[in-house]
């Protein structure tokens, strides 16, 4: 601990207090984040403003920083726990507001792999990042990836796979949207350990993740991308 006076969240004035929160967040500290977040709302800031300054931009650190080696899982676990608990009291209010969302993904990890820790951190840092993200769990079958598609209509469909005998299941899921004609409706991003970018080109996929880091910026320039095209359509 160090010997400094303890900070008083509700003390500091909005600017001082966001960047409190940024280093919060990067400590992984939920109970301040959702103090945090409780005194901007109190103090007249809108859902969304306290959603993008104050926790997304701080997850951003976080994920350049897990990106450049300076930060590992279990801290980037710790970080989007204490997103999640700031996401908690935000989210009613971002749907009451109709707030911007960057997009919808849906993520499960494949048939057959009960690995989830990739997976869920991906699924922390998109929503971290304004994403909506509907998570599916592990051992996710082609039925279960159909019927989310069809109740929540997402932008993403993200899959994760973490063992070498799981992995071309991604590719049964990829066909039957093929099969069904409505692969081209969605941005496929695959991840996991023994995958690589030739793995995800050979089965279809728009992208292969390295890890939750490159998921955040490749989902982000993918869906800019699709907004491109249909502006220009």
């Amino acid at each position: 601990m160090n010997d400094e006076a303890e900070i008083i969240l509700s003390e500091l004035n909005d600017d001082d207090l966001v960047l409190q929160m940024h280093d919060d967040l990067y400590d992984g500290l939920k109970d301040e984040i959702s103090e945090g977040v409780n005194i901007l709302l109190g103090r007249g800031w809108t859902p969304y403003d306290v959603l993008t300054k104050a926790l997304v931009e701080a997850m951003r650190i976080v994920g350049e920083d897990f990106r450049d080696g300076i930060l590992f899982v279990p801290e980037v676990l710790l970080a989007a726990g204490a997103m999640k608990g700031g996401m908690g009291i935000l989210r009613p209010l971002l749907v009451e507001t109709g707030a911007p969302k960057l997009g919808t993904m849906v993520v499960g990890t494949v048939k057959g792999d009960i690995h989830d820790i990739g997976k869920n951190l991906v699924g922390m840092m998109l929503e971290g990042a304004g994403f909506e993200v509907f998570d599916l769990g592990i051992n996710t079958d082609v039925d279960q990836f159909l019927a989310a598609i069809e109740e929540h209509k997402p932008d993403i469909i993200g899959m994760s796979a973490l063992l070498t005998t799981t992995m071309p299941y991604m590719k049964v899921v990829i066909d039957t949207l093929k099969e069904k004609g409505i692969r081209d409706d969605f941005i496929i991003l695959v991840g996991g350990a023994p995958l690589n970018a030739e793995f995800g080109a050979a089965i279809g996929a728009d992208a292969y993740c390295r890890d939750a880091a490159v998921a955040v910026e490749t989902a982000k320039e993918l869906m800019a991308r699709k907004h491109n095209q249909q502006a220009s359509s």
